[in-house]
């Protein structure tokens, strides 16, 4: 072959080789930009009544953050208890992929999942600082998602309530002895506690607690606190006001994804998601201090509510029979014995510098 020509193929050949790459990263670039163009319609189903504050309106934000991080990638639209599925069907719902999120608080699933009370709230357990701390830090969330996986579900820390109240009564509390007999509203580990000093725990969704009280199907409630309990007018029903909440120091609320749905998304929209129920997270808790106070002087000062506190030696014969019952529910599965063997762990270690830091300043403040 002559040089000329030789040199012509070879030209020939890279321009083609040239063409050809162009063309990949053509495709390449006109695939990303469809996938960054393209919408998801999510649906949320949740445990509370529609823009019920705090826990409802925290599940809006997380649904409105998701869209705003996203710039309208996502839409997600929220349903209360009740409006897709009954309040207790949160978790079937997402799991079977009716719905690509869910909010609602873990230990409903207590008889699915017999360690997933202890995502939520332990009584004498963690408070909200140290729940999120375990779950971000201590392993806790890694060993949450361990439990839904078989679910097809991605659970997440929705939102924190703070420490909540002990509850509403119609007599005052002086010794175990007047829980006994007690029809009261009070899920998860709590209400096991509860059983265990003669009570009767009832576990119902917030939008039939006060219908119960006012028919008398219920003698006693827990809800969360005051914030929540002034909107749903439990001082309609009960005259005494609880606290503090021994079985709920700091209730994780959860976010639980549809693993195949948030496997159809990109990894941007994937980190959005996660992070922007992160953020929802830190916000209920802030939510929740910041009105509690408020809430609970109109119940006082307004609606006449009497605050008793739970004498010391009740609570001690409380803390007493909780951690015998906590000891004993995690011994259900291996699961929940290794769940429960890191969070006793992370309590024993957190709870000296919460002693030396928080408390003492607490202590020093009150002076």
């Amino acid at each position: 072959m002559k040089r000329r020509d030789f040199i012509g193929v070879i030209a020939g050949a890279t321009a083609a080789t040239a063409l050809t790459a162009c063309g990949k990263e053509e495709a390449s670039a006109q695939s990303a930009s469809c996938e960054a163009q393209k919408t998801y319609d999510w649906k949320m189903v949740t445990t509370w009544p529609k823009n019920f504050p705090g826990l409802g309106t925290g599940a809006n934000n997380i649904a409105k953050l998701i869209g705003d991080m996203s710039g309208g990638r996502i839409n997600v639209k929220v349903y209360g208890a009740g409006e897709l599925v009954g309040a207790f069907e949160v978790f079937d719902a997402v799991s079977s992929g009716n719905a690509q999120l869910g909010h609602a608080g873990a230990y409903y699933w207590k008889g699915k999942i017999p360690s997933a009370a202890f995502f939520s709230s332990v009584p004498f357990g963690l408070t909200a600082q140290e729940m999120n701390a375990w779950m971000y830090y201590g392993g806790g969330l890694a060993l949450w998602e361990e439990a839904y996986k078989p679910f097809g579900l991605i659970p997440n820390p929705g939102g924190n309530t703070g420490t909540q109240m002990g509850g509403w009564f119609n007599k005052e509390i002086n010794s175990l002895e007047d829980l006994k007999g007690l029809k009261m509203r009070m899920p998860g580990l709590g209400g096991e506690v509860l059983r265990r000093v003669g009570g009767i725990p009832v576990t119902l969704p917030g939008g039939e607690l006060f219908p119960a009280m006012q028919s008398g199907a219920l003698d006693a409630t827990e809800w969360v606190g005051p914030y929540n309990d002034l909107a749903f007018g439990f001082y309609k029903s009960a005259k005494y006001y609880y606290t503090p909440g021994w079985h709920e120091p700091g209730t994780t609320m959860e976010c639980m994804i549809n693993e195949a749905a948030f496997n159809e998304l990109p990894a941007d929209l994937q980190s959005i998601v996660r992070n922007a129920i992160k953020v929802a997270n830190a916000d209920m808790l802030a939510e929740y201090t910041a009105r509690n106070q408020q809430a609970l002087q109109t119940l006082i000062t307004k609606h006449n509510v009497q605050l008793r506190h739970f004498p010391d030696a009740v609570l001690k014969k409380l803390k007493t029979i909780s951690e015998q019952v906590v000891e004993e529910e995690a011994k259900k599965d291996a699961l929940s014995t290794k769940v429960w063997a890191s969070q006793k762990s992370f309590k024993e270690q957190v709870m000296q510098w919460t002693e030396i830091s928080e408390l003492a300043y607490l202590k020093a403040r009150a002076l």
